[in-house]
């Protein structure tokens, strides 16, 4: 049989939530995966079918989307990692409606804020929505396809790092900071400070081997919809002080103030370069931190001096 279309897989992966258990994505007897092939009764050929990367088997990327795009409308939510179950409003609109799409998601603010366009593009990035095919160039729609996919990697990401100890996260901003340069010609260049005791400080970058130079590290894990404001940069400022520290990191999983943001600006006595939730997530992609490389793609045109020349 043929696999059927993404929009088909969001009402299937939400019954199989239905009883209100938690349910594993794709381990144990009562599985989401196991849902959704029975279901759909897919057959081995069908399993084996490949998205065109050919890294993942096409009935799983849709099953992994759905679940991506129902978590986003409020519908499922994470128990821990790999394992999910429906919410109250879920269970509620499961009650009051006979198919589910990509347009009926959109009544859900959070969803529209996870999508922010006005197109809905597939998860598997190979359409985008009927009313706005068409009007861009095929390299238009390739580069809002790849800013979709991006937005929502940056959103799982977010989730996957929420579900880390505080201790796991202060250790994961440290090698981060090491990933992406810093430290790089000195031995155990990142330090884990003491979980207390630690006056304002989480980490410590050494930036050359006698210490003339180290970056100091304030790490929050809050709610990713919480604000920071300026009392807290003002203590992690106060706490750089009493290090005699001239440079400074503040990283969060949540968001600044514009208070914040422009109380760093104006110091004078110390740098510190504020990094919000969506910073971080941004910079654990681009160096390759939490996430892994599933396909590329070189876009080419045709070279006009080439054949202007005599071949």
């Amino acid at each position: 049989m043929t696999i059927p279309k993404f929009p088909d897989f969001l009402g299937v992966v939400l019954q199989s939530l239905k009883d209100g258990k938690e349910h594993a994505i794709q381990k144990g007897n009562n599985s989401i995966k196991d849902y959704v092939i029975k279901a759909f009764s897919l057959t081995d050929s069908d399993l084996k079918e490949l998205v065109p990367s050919g890294q993942q088997a096409i009935y799983y990327n849709r099953i992994s989307w759905s679940i991506t795009y129902l978590r986003k409308a409020g519908l499922i939510e994470n128990v821990s990692r790999g394992v999910l179950k429906i919410t109250d409003l879920g269970v509620s609109e499961l009650r009051n409606i006979d198919q589910i799409n990509i347009d009926y998601l959109r009544k859900f603010s959070s969803f529209r804020t996870f999508t922010n366009r006005d197109e809905a593009i597939e998860g598997n990035s190979q359409i985008v929505s009927d009313k706005n095919e068409g009007m861009d160039s095929p390299e238009m729609n390739l580069s809002k396809a790849y800013e979709s996919l991006n937005h929502a990697l940056i959103s799982d990401l977010k989730e996957e790092v929420m579900q880390l100890s505080p201790d796991q996260f202060e250790r994961l901003v440290i090698k981060l900071l090491l990933k992406m340069g810093y430290g790089s010609s000195v031995d155990n260049a990142g330090t884990q400070t003491r979980l207390t005791n630690d006056g304002g400080i989480d980490g410590i970058i050494k930036e050359d081997q006698l210490g003339f130079s180290n970056i100091y590290i304030q790490a929050k894990q809050w709610q990713v919809d919480a604000k920071i404001g300026r009392p807290e940069i003002q203590k992690f400022s106060g706490a750089l002080l009493g290090e005699k520290a001239q440079k400074g990191l503040f990283i969060t999983t949540a968001m600044f103030t514009n208070e914040a943001k422009e109380y760093a600006k104006n110091l004078h006595q110390a740098t510190i370069v504020l990094v919000d939730g969506t910073q971080m997530m941004q910079l654990m992609i681009k160096y390759n931190l939490g996430v892994s490389i599933v396909n590329t793609y070189d876009i080419k045109r045709i070279d006009s001096d080439f054949f202007s020349e005599d071949i």
